[in-house]
C-alpha cells in the first residue's frame, strides 16, 4: 500500500520544510504549493489524503482557497485543516463556517499538528467502512460507506466533520451527547474546538438537511441528540 499524500498550502518556506519534514518522518508523502491558486492546482491534479491549509495566503486567501475546494467535485470531501495564526474565535467559526474540518494555530507542535492529521484521515476511514454500512433514522439515512446522507431522498453535501458529527448522534438515536463528547470524537481527546465552533458545525448541519435539520434537537444546558423519528 503506497504512502498517503498530504498537501500544504502554504506560503511560508521555514514553515513547509517543518512540516515536510515531520510528516515524511511519520510516513507520509508530502506535496507542497506556495499559493492558493496553485493548491487548488494540485489539489485536483494529486487528490491528496488531507489538505493542510495556511489561512494568510498572498494572492487568493485561505478562506476562497477553501471555499473553491468545497465547490469543486474533485476535492469537495478532502479533510481541510487549517493553520493560522490568528487564535480568535471569530476567525476560526469563519474557517469553519467554509467548509474547514479542522484547524491548528501557529505556533503548533509538529506532534500536535500530526495527531490532527491523523485524526482527521481517521474520521475520513470511519465514513468510507463500518460495522452498520447504513443508519436509518425515520427519513434520514446515513450511508457510512458511500459518504452520502439523504433526507426524503434529497441529498444533503456535507463535510467530513459535518458528516463524522451526523452519524456520532445517528447511531444512538434520542441520546444526548454533550458538547465535550463531541469534541472527543472529532479530535480523540485532544481538546482543541470550543463550544461555539461544535455550535456551528450543528447549525450548518441543520441548514444543509433542511426540513430534516428539525431532527436535530438542543437540549438547553446539556448539548445535543438525534431526535426518533417515527
Amino acid at each position: 500500500m503506497g504512502r498517503e499524500t498530504i498537501l500544504i498550502i502554504e506560503d511560508e518556506p521555514d514553515l513547509v520544510d517543518l512540516v515536510v519534514f515531520n510528516l515524511e518522518r511519520e510516513g507520509f508523502h508530502v506535496v507542497a504549493a506556495r499559493s492558493g491558486e496553485d493548491g487548488l492546482k494540485l489539489a485536483a491534479a494529486r487528490r491528496p489524503a488531507a489538505i493542510l491549509l495556511d489561512l494568510m495566503l498572498p494572492g487568493l486567501s485561505g478562506l476562497d482557497t477553501c471555499r473553491l475546494l468545497r465547490s469543486n467535485e474533485q476535492t469537495s470531501r478532502i479533510p481541510i485543516i487549517m493553520m493560522t495564526a490568528r487564535s480568535e474565535e471569530i476567525d476560526i467559526v469563519t474557517g469553519l463556517e467554509v467548509g474547514a474540518d479542522d484547524y491548528v494555530t501557529k505556533p503548533f507542535s509538529p506532534r500536535v499538528l500530526v495527531a490532527r492529521v491523523r485524526a482527521a484521515l481517521r474520521r475520513r476511514r470511519a465514513g468510507e467502512i463500518g460495522d452498520q454500512v447504513v443508519l436509518d433514522v425515520g427519513r434520514l439515512r446515513i450511508d457510512l460507506a458511500k459518504h452520502q446522507v439523504t433526507y426524503e431522498d434529497n441529498p444533503a453535501d456535507l463535510t467530513h466533520t459535518e458528516f463524522h458529527l451526523l452519524s456520532t448522534m445517528a447511531r444512538r438515536p434520542g441520546w444526548v451527547f454533550t458538547r465535550s463528547q463531541l469534541i472527543d470524537s472529532l479530535h480523540d481527546g485532544l481538546h482543541v474546538v470550543t463550544d461555539r465552533a461544535i455550535d456551528v458545525q450543528i447549525a450548518n448541519l441543520r441548514r444543509k438537511l433542511g426540513p430534516g435539520g428539525d431532527l436535530i434537537e438542543t437540549v438547553r444546558g446539556v448539548g445535543y441528540r438525534v431526535r426518533e423519528e417515527q
